[in-house]
């Protein structure tokens, strides 16, 4: 006999303090998981208010909306029949707590407070919450006196609880929870429970699913059971893009997974699962040694089943769902996906009509110009698969007619996306081409200026009010000189770039403006390698934490899987900013400008951010790994970009809002947290480096020197 129970997760696109739209997909998602049979409804962490309000969270207002909404769902028979799993923050005993509310048939069952609380990385949530400390324990919760006057019920418990049901135990974690050494999981399942559930807030980092899809995985694996798992899918208010992927495991096999990357604004998964073969499962002698002394967790009964039974493969509940197998994308198609996703959010929630990009022919600006064609594509497509939500959307910011549908990329890429080549003097021709060739190939509405009049205008200005000329180095000027002059161009740019967003739409007769979008890459960021306020100053950047490595191959990805041939010749030519003349014997390169590869760069990134580095560490570290270089040229490439980059780190505070996709990320508004003033002599740092390479020195002398007398004797 199968004992079958149909469960539901789901992705839903929620935003930061839209309780009105949030209070709608949540209620959506439970009428789906209702149409399709399911009797649990897991929804994200927090799903309520949104993951991101920061702190918003420190207010009043944010916790009573809450309630508000929660009371909303109560009111009406949202949860008759279907046990629901809601995520919002809850005050108990003047404490803040990010919880889960479960509720069915109108009634609240128990408020499951978040035990480990994320502290790394982009998290804080310790600035707004507290951890729940009262390990396998519940008491009583007050409830609001208009929740109260709904439920009839005057206190719930609120604590560390398992729901027994009649015909399982279910039991919650939320997010970070699951990726601690001793998740909740493994006493719960220990104790008898056989459902877990996760709601979750996890964002998208490139080649970071897998680990989230191994700790389900393993979880289940181990002890047996079913795991589901939730999460937001959007951009819901800042730098980071939550990346769905609702999942539901069954003893170590996947068996529903929803889509990483999507406009669709909810997304529900259901799947059936047999209980009698996670019992079946379990029945292991040393796993039941140890479930045997487990801890005793409260039990809250609840008179309700998740299963039937079945007695024929032929009955209606159906049958149990079948293994799929797990998939990832590949790096480059996550670059162009996930970026891809969070613009799309940030425009359709920032009523603007779409973006401005000053489109240089490179690689960098290139590959933003891609992940917003990718964009069109991938709204096109849903749109074709009938996606009403998205349909609407795309109507209302592209300015469609109410009977037009969109059903060319390119036609969509028209009507949101402005490029612009702004050449100067020292610009070349193939650049140029090659901006044009691109902007035709997506469908932008392609500009092309020159800005040497405005240019020469601020030359003139310094130059009758400092009474001396600057120069290029190419023409016998100094560093300084040139520097200025590079970047005058830059800033000119940026100014430029967002004169031409609030009046692009204009010049067409139509209302609206547009987001600027930035295209400097992480690389550059971490050594400095970009002006303060020029291009790289703008509303949005969406590859602001990839590597150029990994923009490389996302190029030579999209050239070829979305037929834009001319990325090719942007990957072929070398990267150079074009700033500075170009002679017979000089043209400006921009790994010869930074004095280190983008290869090298990546390496410090990921050893001073991921491997946490300083200049001796990771000096240590890097004579390991690059053993085909002796210790002094490692010594003198560590010291020249601690000092490149300390002596840049205050570009960080101003850097443009950047799509987070890498874990070496020197975003200093909420990643990466440093000072902005260093000694960037880093004297005692490089002293010890100094001292090391002398020792490695002397010891490699020693071995090459002539044997002594006795053992030259002894060789004779």
């Amino acid at each position: 006999i199968m004992k079958l129970v149909k469960l539901a997760t789901c992705n839903l696109a929620q935003w930061s303090l839209d309780f009105d739209g949030n209070l709608k997909r949540i209620i959506e998602s439970i009428k789906v998981a209702k149409e399709k049979g399911a009797r649990y409804r897991l929804g994200p962490e927090l799903e309520v208010p949104g993951y991101g309000c920061e702190d918003h969270f420190l207010e009043n207002d944010t916790f009573l909306h809450s309630w508000e909404c929660l009371a909303e769902i109560l009111k009406g028979d949202y949860t008759d029949d279907i046990l629901c799993d809601i995520g919002m923050p809850v005050m108990h005993r003047n404490v803040s707590y990010n919880c889960r509310v479960f509720v069915l048939n109108r009634k609240i069952l128990l408020i499951r407070p978040k035990l480990f609380l994320a502290q790394d990385g982009n998290y804080r949530e310790a600035r707004w919450f507290t951890a729940w400390k009262h390990r396998f324990t519940v008491e009583s919760f007050y409830l609001p006196r208009f929740i109260r006057a709904i439920t009839g019920q005057d206190t719930v418990p609120f604590g560390e609880g398992v729901l027994a049901l009649r015909d399982t135990v279910l039991s919650a974690e939320t997010c970070e929870e699951l990726f601690t050494p001793q998740s909740p999981h493994i006493a719960h399942m220990l104790n008898g429970v056989e459902i877990v559930t996760n709601g979750s807030g996890s964002h998208h980092q490139l080649r970071k699913l897998n680990t989230r899809v191994d700790l389900i995985r393993d979880a289940t694996a181990k002890n047996g059971g079913i795991y589901l798992y939730s999460n937001q899918q959007c951009c819901d208010g800042g730098r980071l893009y939550f990346d769905g992927t609702a999942m539901i495991f069954c003893n170590g096999k996947l068996i529903a997974r929803g889509s990483q990357f999507s406009p669709v604004d909810v997304e529900v998964i259901v799947a059936s699962a047999d209980l009698n073969a996670v019992r079946s499962f379990r029945n292991i002698p040393s796993r039941n040694e140890q479930a045997s002394v487990a801890q005793t967790i409260p039990r809250i009964d609840v008179p309700f089943e998740l299963s039937e039974s079945i007695m024929s493969p032929l009955h209606e509940f159906g049958k149990p769902s079948e293994p799929l197998a797990i998939e990832y994308h590949t790096p480059e198609e996550e670059i162009g996906f996930g970026p891809a996703c969070w613009l799309w959010d940030y425009l359709r929630r920032s009523g603007l009509s779409g973006f401005f990009l000053a489109l240089s022919g490179g690689a960098d600006s290139s590959a933003t110009a891609s992940i917003v064609y990718i964009m069109c594509n991938m709204l096109v497509d849903h749109i074709k698969l009938g996606n009403t939500q998205v349909l609407n959307d795309v109507r209302r910011v592209a300015k469609y007619g109410p009977n037009e549908t969109p059903t060319d990329p390119k036609d969509l890429a028209k009507r949101i996306f402005f490029t612009c080549y702004m050449g100067t003097k020292n610009s070349s021709e193939e650049t140029r081409a090659r901006a044009a060739a691109l902007a035709a190939e997506i469908g932008a509405t392609h500009l092309d200026v020159n800005i040497d009049s405005v240019v020469a205008s601020f030359e003139g200005i310094v130059t009758n009010t400092l009474k001396k000329q600057p120069r290029f180095k190419v023409h016998g000027g100094s560093a300084t000189e040139n520097l200025a002059l590079q970047n005058v161009q830059a800033r000119t740019r940026m100014v430029l770039a967002y004169f031409l967003a609030q009046l692009g739409l204009w010049s067409q007769n139509k209302d609206g403006g547009l987001l600027v979008l930035g295209s400097a890459n992480v690389d550059e960021a971490l050594r400095g390698y970009l002006t303060k306020y020029d291009c790289s100053s703008a509303d949005l950047n969406p590859i602001g934490a990839v590597s150029k490595v990994d923009l490389k191959r996302f190029l030579l990805w999209a050239a070829k899987a979305y037929k834009l041939s001319t990325l090719v010749n942007v990957v072929e030519a070398p990267p150079t900013a074009e700033l500075e003349p170009i002679t017979q014997d000089y043209k400006q390169n921009d790994e010869a400008d930074m004095g280190m590869s983008y290869a090298d760069l990546a390496e410090y990134g990921h050893l001073r951010k991921i491997e946490r580095c300083g200049p001796f560490s990771m000096f240590q570290h890097l004579l390991n790994k690059w053993s085909h270089l002796k210790p002094a040229e490692i010594a003198d490439k560590v010291k020249f970009f601690f000092r490149c980059y300390s002596i840049n780190r205050h570009k960080m505070t101003t850097l443009t809002p950047s799509y987070h996709a890498e874990g070496y990320s020197p975003d200093d508004n909420r990643y990466d947290h440093r000072p902005f003033l260093y000694n960037v002599r880093w004297t005692w740092q490089f002293a010890k480096i100094d001292a090391l390479v002398k020792q490695l020195e002397a010891l490699e002398a020693s071995k090459q020197a002539p044997h002594s007398g006795v053992e030259q004797s002894l060789s004779n």
